[in-house]
């Protein structure tokens, strides 16, 4: 018996190249999509001969009703080890086993300082400036050396962005609803006695938080009022944390200096999505987690998965 794979999201064509596939060739009919599939009928339709599927982080949902319309669905690979769009029980309930693949956080914490710096030192502008023959030199940078980098979260990618922060010379401070003054002093940061503190105080912020109940909508209008005019805000993590229509009524109204966003509403953004042409925004197509090694771990690690599970062997199981 032959099986059907999809993977989906390939936006750049290469979970066939970045990883070897051909363990599977004799079993396995591996098919990408580069497209994206923007609501549950298309996915349905598209997915409703394969066995298998692969997806990206949690750019997918897969709902009770998806699985429902996927009779022949029997394994789902996601990458990473977290995915909250799964709907697990349901997975369950209709037959499908649920795994997952190893993920490095260092990826993500290279771009957040990507969109800072890109953000401090007005790269994208000034680049576009030279090559288009417009003025020599049009901005003034803001320093890093001796600045406060606030950090709403201190974990994994918290704690590595935290490091580098110090390299650079700034006065970190963190702060979570949990974070403890023991992993404070671990990373050699100090704890902000309040988010609200740390706000106000922060000349760069950065968030550093996993979505949950606690932290949607975490910063709204109130929030983004507390900061400085001449601060930046990063999100890097997951875009509800933000309240999006909140953080593009302070970008045109200048109320903070910018914004480096990864994370959206919606992914892929449309067209006309007003993020797109928003100002001070320093924005990137959720590039996070995207990178060579990254990308090699996530499509190796869904070959093994899926062929531990044709050999009914134990697979990365997921949630």
């Amino acid at each position: 018996m032959r099986f059907r794979c999809a993977v989906l999201d390939d936006f750049q064509q290469v979970a066939t190249t970045v990883a070897d596939w051909s363990a599977l060739a004799d079993r396995v009919d591996v098919v990408s999509f580069a497209e994206h599939f923007a609501d549950e009928d298309a996915l349905a339709e598209a997915l409703a001969e394969f066995d298998i599927v692969v997806t990206l982080r949690e750019r997918v949902p897969f709902p009770g009703s998806l699985f429902a319309r996927l009779p022949r669905l029997r394994l789902l690979v996601a990458s990473g080890m977290r995915n909250t769009v799964i709907d697990h029980a349901a997975a369950q309930a209709h037959g499908v086993t649920v795994c997952g693949t190893a993920s490095s956080s260092a990826p993500p914490v290279e771009l957040t300082w990507a969109l800072l710096l890109g953000l401090a030192r007005g790269i994208v502008e000034e680049s576009n400036a030279l090559r288009d023959g417009g003025p020599w030199q049009s901005t003034v940078g803001a320093d890093l050396h001796g600045r406060r980098l606030g950090l709403l979260g201190l974990g994994k990618i918290g704690g590595r962005v935290a490091r580098i922060g110090l390299a650079f010379g700034m006065e970190v401070v963190a702060w979570s609803r949990n974070l403890s003054e023991e992993r404070a002093s671990e990373v050699g940061v100090e704890l902000a006695p309040s988010m609200d503190e740390l706000l106000t105080s922060s000349d760069f912020v950065s968030v550093h938080l996993a979505l949950g109940d606690r932290s949607r909508g975490l910063i709204g209008a109130r929030e983004l009022a507390l900061l400085k005019p001449t601060a930046y805000l990063i999100n890097t993590s997951r875009a509800a944390i933000v309240d999006q229509d909140a953080l593009l009524t302070a970008l045109h109204r200048g109320r903070i200096a910018g914004a480096g966003v990864d994370v959206f509403d919606v992914e892929p953004l449309p067209a006309d999505h007003p993020m797109r042409t928003a100002p001070r925004l320093l924005a990137t197509p959720h590039l996070g987690y995207v990178s060579h090694t990254n990308y090699a771990t996530y499509y190796g690690q869904a070959v093994e998965d899926i062929q531990a599970y044709l050999s009914g062997e134990p697979v990365r199981r997921l949630g």
